[in-house]
């Protein structure tokens, strides 16, 4: 497979690694992004594991509460410029309104349900892209219920770029439940205690910190009880009661959740754009295209 310029580019930007370093780990896997993340991390040569793909949709995300239910949205538009838009804005706002009293399960659901002016929610993005002259899409939402006993914590961050929405059982204190969607804001944790983690994804750092060990030469007699440390880092960096509590450093999250009698039961983060790429424009290529028309 061909290695191209764009590959290597990418694979730096994940892992901080050297062009040449990149270049050498995307030919030894074959173009295969994740494996050549591992091969570098094995190597000892990438400076972070992260393989989320790089955020680059625009558009905004909203988190809207109705007693004991709450729903948090993300809405995509093609320019920062449009989502900063009152227009934009209004209708996200609205959106969230009806998504949180006609509760559909999905999508698609979503999209063909009919809104008090008689249209689907389809038609009246439809007319919003009309208005705005711009392509604007209902990517995402969910929609998460509580008790009485229970507190909803939502925290939008640069006006909505990031969106976290926590429900903490055993206090009704919303303060503390926004102190700890705050946290998940800046940390990003995936799961919320290391017994979510799949057990394939434990097994497959494990083997890569193994391999990691055995490369920097350390003998194989204490490169189990090596692994076994190094894993405690890996949970530290993905399980939010694992995580040092940003508020007070000297403090696990655990700690600071069960100082309030709490428990942590569900956490769900948004960050506008993740997992979609935007159009790469191969600016020459563009040039020549309309040189040709």
């Amino acid at each position: 497979m061909a290695i191209t310029a764009q590959m290597v580019k990418e694979l730096r930007e994940k892992t901080g690694a050297g062009m040449m370093d990149c270049k050498k780990a995307l030919t030894e896997t074959n173009g295969d992004m994740d494996k050549a993340i591992d091969y570098l991390r094995e190597k000892g040569m990438a400076k972070a594991a992260k393989k989320a793909d790089r955020i680059a949709a625009e558009g905004s995300a909203l988190i809207k509460t109705d007693g004991n239910n709450a729903v948090i949205i993300e809405v995509n538009s093609e320019t920062d410029f449009v989502a900063k838009n009152d227009s934009f804005k209004q209708l996200l706002d609205q959106l969230a309104s009806h998504l949180l009293e006609k509760k559909p399960s999905n999508l698609d659901e979503a999209l063909a349900s009919t809104m008090d002016s008689g249209s689907t929610v389809q038609d009246y993005i439809n007319e919003a892209i009309a208005k705005i002259g711009e392509k604007i899409t209902l990517r995402r939402f969910e929609i998460v219920a509580k008790s009485d006993q229970d507190a909803f914590g939502s925290y939008l961050h640069m006006g909505g770029r990031i969106a976290v929405l926590t429900v903490l059982e055993g206090t009704t204190d919303e303060d503390v439940a926004k102190d700890v969607a705050m946290h998940i804001a800046a940390v990003n944790p995936r799961y919320i205690s290391r017994d979510e983690v799949p057990q394939s994804e434990v097994d497959h750092e494990r083997q890569v910190l193994k391999q990691q060990a055995l490369n920097e030469g350390k003998p194989e007699h204490i490169v189990e009880k090596m692994v076994e440390g190094r894993l405690g880092k890996f949970f530290e960096e993905i399980c939010l009661l694992d995580q040092n509590y940003v508020k007070n450093p000297d403090e696990k999250v655990r700690d600071f959740v069960k100082s309030k009698g709490a428990s942590v039961k569900a956490f769900i983060r948004y960050e506008v754009g993740e997992g979609i790429e935007k159009r790469q424009d191969n600016f020459a290529e563009e040039v020549m295209n309309q040189v040709k028309k």
